[in-house]
């Protein structure tokens, strides 16, 4: 199970809105196949594994190991438990039950019905921490929440005049850009346009790009920014905007505007979101209790004077890293787990 879960792992940034899913098939304690869901829209875990097995005939003395509860529905692909059930294998064993109404239970009760063994709940924990993205868009009906920022030693996220470039160093950049490809989406408010004009892609890392998010909560800021004109897709949520090529506007004059925003992106099939920032995009998130998981840079670097990062609130299951002389502090909601 640990090798299925290092082998999911490799779907990361390609499979979403589906989970990651890794298999692993076993005989007289021999790997005979192994696989994983590698593109939304792909053939999924168990497929793979199956096709990539040399000897059929080992089939009906083997185990298959999986990471998530086999789809037992037509989606993009057939149902990965009629494969199972068809390929006539003895035994399987499954870290977590799939929460999604369609699966959550039926692909191993279908299983079971056929005369396999079924085990289940190896490595559940993990199982779920992996999909974590994919299990809180459909218990709590909004993305997953992941708040990025960068600080100075001395706890600046700006210089005095706002400009942040460059706090951290040119490590800790790069894996900011594969934190993007990772995620859904990205989202920055107009603050971090203004001070910086990102391009919120991933340049320095060989990844897709995310759906970019700007909020622009007061006035207009103006048609100039790389985002507005790169025709890259981009959503934007203001009070005074039009649709426009690539730019797709949403109004913000509800009462429960960011919520209506999680929704929105949530039904869109974005199942995860990285905000970026800047320190008043952050503390809105922090201030309603709309995060996860939160991943915050300490560079060596001091401003003295400036616009300060927020504090960490209370974390749980915390680690630290070093990334190039860069201190990586990464941690997680408690009302999360």
């Amino acid at each position: 199970m640990k090798r299925a879960l290092e082998l999911a792992l490799l779907g990361s940034g390609y499979v979403s809105p589906n989970p990651m899913v890794g298999c692993v098939i076993v005989h007289n304690n021999r790997i005979i196949g192994e696989g994983w869901h590698q593109q939304y829209g792909g053939p999924h875990a168990e497929v793979n594994a199956f096709a990539s097995v040399n000897e059929p005939g080992l089939l009906p003395e083997s185990t298959v190991y999986v990471t998530l509860e086999p789809c037992a529905h037509f989606g993009k692909t057939p149902p990965c438990c009629d494969l199972i059930i068809l390929k006539r294998v003895k035994r399987v064993v499954v870290a977590c039950i799939d929460p999604f109404t369609a699966v959550s239970g039926k692909g191993l009760a279908k299983i079971k019905e056929a005369g396999i063994a079924v085990t289940l709940g190896i490595l559940e924990k993990e199982a779920i921490h992996l999909n974590r993205r994919f299990f809180t868009a459909i218990s709590k009906k909004r993305p997953y929440i992941i708040l990025k920022w960068a600080q100075t030693s001395d706890g600046f996220m700006a210089r005095a005049n706002g400009d942040s470039k460059w706090i951290s160093n040119p490590l800790s950049r790069t894996l900011v850009h594969q934190y993007r490809h990772e995620e859904d989406a990205i989202l920055v408010g107009a603050g971090t346009l203004l001070a910086d004009n990102p391009e919120l892609t991933t340049r320095f890392y060989p990844g897709k790009d995310p759906l970019r998010v700007i909020l622009e909560l007061h006035g207009h800021v103006g048609d100039h920014f790389t985002v507005f004109q790169d025709g890259k897709n981009t959503l934007l949520w203001s009070a005074s905007r039009a649709d426009a090529k690539n730019i797709r506007h949403f109004d913000i004059t509800e009462v429960n505007w960011l919520e209506n925003i999680l929704t929105s992106l949530i039904e869109t099939n974005i199942n995860s979101i990285l905000i970026e920032g800047g320190a008043k995009t952050l503390a809105l998130f922090l201030e309603k209790g709309l995060w996860d998981e939160i991943r915050c840079f300490k560079a060596p670097a001091t401003f003295s004077s400036g616009l300060a990062a927020p504090a960490l609130p209370g974390l749980v299951n915390v680690t630290n890293s070093s990334i190039g002389g860069d201190h990586l502090i990464t941690g997680f909601n408690p009302l999360s787990l």
